[in-house]
C-alpha cells in the first residue's frame, strides 16, 4: 500500500510516515517546505521519500496525485493556530488551507478512487453541556473560524467521497512541535505560580497513538466518522497540568514539585486572553472505535508518561 501523508513537518504527519515505515507500507511525505528529513527523537524516519506540496494549489495536488499514485492519504496539513485565525486578515488563508485545500485534496482522491483520512476537530461542536459527543451527531455549531473551517473540511470530503474516515480528535500533543505540554514543561522552569483553566473538560490525544490507529484504519473498508483521543476518562487542563508536574518529579525533575511551582486552577473568564471561544465541553464519544473492531486509545496518564520519557526538558 502507498500513503500519501499532507503535514509531515507537524507532530501527526510526522508520526504516521513512522508508523507506515514500521509496517513496511510506502509512505510519501508532503509539506509546504521544499525538503524534509524527519527529527532526531529516537523514532524519526530520518530520510523519507518527500514531496513539496501546497494543498491550495490544485494544479499541483492533481499533478502529484498522477505522479505518485498512492491508495491512500492520511490528510494531516491544516491551520490549527486558533487564536490567530481569528484575525480578520489571517482569515482567507485559513480558510484556504483548511477548506480549499481539503476539498483539493478530496477531488484529487475521487479520480482513482483512493481512501481518505480527515483529521478534523471537537471545535466543530458548540460544547455545550457534559454529554459526550457521538461522532455521527450532527448537531454542529462551530464557535470560532478554526472550528467553521474544519466542519467545512468535513463537507468537502463527504460530500466528494464515499472511502473516507473523518476523525475528530482533540487536545493533541507529540514529540514533532509545540504543545501544552512542553509549553507547562517550561512556565515549570520559570513561575512559581501558574494559572490553568479547569472548566474546559476533555481529552488528550498522542500522536504516537494515533497514528497508530489511522494507519489500522485505511487498512480496512469500515469507513465513517469517528472521535479518536487517549482513554482515561475526561479531565480538565488543571488536572492534565497537575499530571504533567507529578510525572515529571517521579523522572527526577524535582523542579516540577509542588513546593517550588504551584498550580492555581481558574475558569476560562478569568484566564481570559484568548480571542478564539473555546468549547467547555470537548468529551468525545469513542465507542464506535471498538464496535468496528479498533483498538482504543492507551490511558493518556500512560501516553504522557511515554512521552516525558521519550523528550528533553
Amino acid at each position: 500500500m502507498k500513503v500519501l501523508v499532507t503535514g509531515v513537518a507537524g507532530q501527526l504527519g510526522h508520526d504516521v510516515m513512522n508508523e507506515l515505515a514500521k509496517r513496511g507500507y510506502e509512505g510519501i511525505g508532503s509539506d509546504l517546505a521544499p525538503a524534509y528529513s524527519g527529527i532526531a527523537d529516537g523514532t524519526a524516519v530520518t530520510a523519507m521519500p518527500y514531496v513539496q506540496l501546497d494543498i491550495t494549489d490544485r494544479e499541483k495536488v492533481e499533478e502529484v496525485f498522477a505522479d505518485q499514485k498512492p491508495d491512500a492519504v492520511v490528510h494531516c496539513a491544516a491551520w490549527t493556530a486558533v487564536d490567530l485565525a481569528e484575525d480578520v486578515e489571517k482569515q482567507e488563508t485559513v480558510r484556504l488551507v483548511n477548506v480549499v485545500g481539503t476539498q483539493n485534496i478530496a477531488l484529487a482522491c475521487k479520480k482513482p478512487d483512493c481512501k481518505l483520512v480527515y483529521l478534523s476537530t471537537d471545535y466543530v461542536f458548540d460544547g455545550q453541556g457534559t454529554k459526550p459527543w457521538e461522532p455521527d451527531c450532527k448537531d454542529y455549531r462551530p464557535l470560532s473560524v478554526y472550528g467553521k473551517t474544519k466542519l467545512e473540511g468535513e463537507f468537502a470530503v463527504a460530500d466528494n467521497l464515499e472511502k473516507y474516515f473523518i476523525v475528530r480528535i482533540a487536545w493533541v500533543f507529540g514529540v514533532n512541535g509545540k504543545n501544552f505540554i512542553k509549553t507547562m514543561l517550561q512556565l515549570g522552569k520559570t513561575h512559581d505560580t501558574i494559572r490553568v483553566v479547569n472548566d474546559q473538560i476533555g481529552t488528550l490525544t498522542y500522536t504516537f497513538d494515533l497514528a497508530r490507529l489511522l494507519v489500522d484504519m485505511i487498512e480496512t473498508d469500515k469507513y465513517g466518522y469517528y472521535h479518536a483521543t487517549n482513554e482515561g476518562g475526561y479531565v480538565s487542563w488543571y488536572e492534565i497540568t497537575k499530571e504533567i508536574f507529578r510525572q515529571a518529579v517521579e523522572l527526577g525533575h524535582g523542579e516540577y514539585a509542588e513546593e517550588r511551582v504551584r498550580v492555581i486552577p481558574v475558569t476560562t473568564q478569568e484566564y481570559g486572553v484568548s480571542k478564539a471561544k473555546r468549547p467547555f465541553n470537548s468529551r468525545l464519544d469513542k465507542s464506535k472505535l471498538g464496535q468496528n473492531g479498533f483498538m482504543p486509545l492507551p490511558d493518556w496518564k500512560d501516553a504522557l508518561h511515554r512521552y516525558l520519557r521519550q523528550i528533553e526538558f
